[in-house]
């Protein structure tokens, strides 16, 4: 398998255009000839935007994609679930590793954001969730919430000259928002920053540390809102797996993990902090495997 390649290609600048797949795979820009993503479990490096799936939704800076499978290559309807495999596990790896994803729009896609003819790239994206939902066809489809990052790119590891000094160190793992609202700090107190999936509390020298986990995501595709029972105590390891979704909370208040259905706890609660019953239930049917 040829070497990820993550970031712009050299000689091929937001705004080059392509004549066809054959000559955009031969840029390097985007390598398949025919799937929309290109990548694996490694990690998505690039995606073609062409109107293919009728879940797609596109907003210039915005993107939200539907993932790869499924479809009837005759009629172009989904036929059967998605998976969250091959270049649908690329691209939640690469938000999970925070690679930015080059963008290339065919001539299919939505109008006002999309070339006359043939392709067009349009630089680097990055992915800020993920999720499954039900389909217009009724099958279940991966979707994918990706963001205009300008000018950026990100080299992959091998070809970044990681600085010595510890003032200058960088990492390039998960992008994660840790939202400190006034409702978020309310929650931790409440719970004396103890996680409430598995009662860690982590007293650092500066003080004591917790991360409030939203159930359902603020801001767009989810518009979840930033109120108490939408919001969560978690540590920093729960937080992440709440938010792709290895762990959920069922309906009986027990922490689950999504690969077996095990039970790792219940969801330790606070009687002046009442958790949405309904907002469990939005992330049980958007996350939980």
């Amino acid at each position: 398998m040829p070497e990820r390649t993550y970031g712009e290609i050299v000689g091929y600048p937001s705004g080059s255009t392509f004549v066809n797949r054959v000559d955009l795979a031969e840029s390097g820009v985007h390598r398949p000839r025919q799937a929309g993503i290109c990548g694996g479990q490694d990690g998505a490096e690039s995606i073609v935007v062409s109107g293919g799936y009728v879940d797609d939704e596109d907003d210039g800076d915005e993107l939200i994609y539907t993932g790869q499978g499924g479809r009837d290559p005759n009629t172009g309807k989904q036929i059967a679930h998605q998976e969250l495999t091959l270049g649908n596990a690329g691209l939640a790896r690469s938000q999970m590793e925070g690679y930015l994803v080059r963008v290339v729009r065919g001539s299919g896609g939505d109008r006002q954001h999309s070339p006359a003819h043939g392709l067009r790239y349009d630089g680097l994206f990055r992915v800020t969730n993920f999720w499954h939902d039900t389909g217009r066809d009724g099958f279940r489809v991966w979707r994918f919430h990706l963001t205009a990052h300008g000018e950026s790119s990100v080299p992959s590891d091998d070809e970044a000259e990681l600085p010595q000094t510890a003032v200058d160190r960088m990492s390039t793992t998960i992008q994660r928002l840790v939202r400190s609202t006034a409702v978020a700090r309310q929650v931790k107190k409440l719970h004396d920053y103890e996680c409430q999936a598995c009662g860690l509390r982590i007293d650092t020298p500066g003080g004591l540390y917790a991360e409030a986990a939203h159930i359902r995501a603020l801001g767009r595709p989810h518009d979840g809102p930033d109120v108490m029972s939408n919001v969560l105590c978690l540590c920093p390891n729960h937080h992440v797996m709440f938010d792709t979704g290895t762990i959920y909370i069922d309906a009986d208040w027990t922490v689950r993990t999504s690969v077996n259905r095990q039970a790792v706890g219940e969801l330790r609660r606070h009687p002046r902090h009442p958790v949405d019953a309904a907002q469990l239930a939005y992330h049980r049917a958007h996350h939980a495997l």
